[in-house]
């Protein structure tokens, strides 16, 4: 595998398979090589982080989980990521795009395909963007291309968001990764809050606005105003008027690399016991 490791600020084909010439991949194809698939979105971050940090957060994670893979002897290769999802929440805001569902799936059910042709036995993909919407699509075009063409692939998620969008745990297209854990107590934090913003200050911090982010308020919302927000469009620009939900200023780089390293090993015990489950 070649390419560009760890923080390559917006080059998001770094260390995928575009940089690689059509002979590595069909011979990684051919080793039994899996694939690792992000889909994420371009969609307002409040006034600190960029619009693509739903593709940014994913595609770092996927290159950790490539590198833990290949020390359990797991080859992986990164598709580079599908970034035109669907936005419901922040659909309000500028700069966040959002593609009909439906159209979403067909594409899907066609590269998928091609993958499957191209002789890759797993796709693993992942979501990048909490979007309940955004989600189950994901989900319905891994099932849809798994139903009509050769393809094998599954959504790896936690189990949290898989009940959220309306899933069972067992679903066969679901990796389910890292514990069943219930949701924290206090204030809400869910967009460009802490989370993201120390995920981001880790893994792109050339593209945070510290200056802007340093003197932002808490939100200090509770659940009755996220599921306001999470009914999309002008209700979430209404409860959200900057566009964050969270605290981005309590955001910490040390805190980011510790959920980017946690989350990318669950990610990857998940994927292998998958693989061990259809051996």
């Amino acid at each position: 595998m070649t390419g560009r490791e760890g923080r390559d600020g917006g080059d998001v084909f770094a260390g995928t398979l575009a940089e690689l010439t059509w002979h590595e991949v069909d011979r990684a194809a051919r080793s039994g090589a899996v694939l690792l698939w992000a889909f994420g979105v371009i969609e307002q971050h409040g006034p600190h982080l960029p619009t693509g940090t739903d593709v940014y957060l994913p595609g770092a994670r996927l290159r950790a989980v490539r590198e833990l893979l290949a020390e359990r002897g797991v080859e992986a290769l990164i598709v580079p990521p599908y970034y035109w999802g669907v936005n419901v929440v922040s659909g309000a805001f500028p700069a966040s795009y959002s593609v009909r569902p439906e159209l979403i799936r067909e594409v899907m059910v066609d590269l998928l395909g091609g993958m499957a042709r191209d002789g890759f036995r797993h796709v693993f993909c992942f979501s990048g963007h909490g979007d309940a919407l955004h989600n189950r699509t994901v989900h319905d075009g891994i099932r849809s291309a798994c139903e009509r063409t050769a393809a094998n692939a599954s959504f790896v998620t936690e189990p949290a968001l898989a009940r959220r969008i309306g899933l069972d745990l067992d679903d066969p297209y679901l990796t389910l990764s890292g514990p069943d854990e219930p949701p924290p107590d206090g204030p809400v934090d869910v967009h460009a809050g802490n989370w993201e913003t120390s995920l981001m200050m880790h893994t792109n911090p050339d593209l945070v606005r510290e200056e802007v982010r340093a003197r932002l308020e808490p939100s200090g919302l509770g659940p009755r105003e996220l599921a306001v927000w999470r009914r999309g469009f002008e209700h979430a620009r209404r409860v959200t008027p900057d566009g964050y939900l969270g605290d981005p200023a309590a955001a910490d780089a040390g805190e980011g690399h510790r959920i980017h390293a946690s989350t990318a090993e669950q990610a990857a015990d998940a994927i292998v016991h998958r693989l061990q489950g259809a051996a």
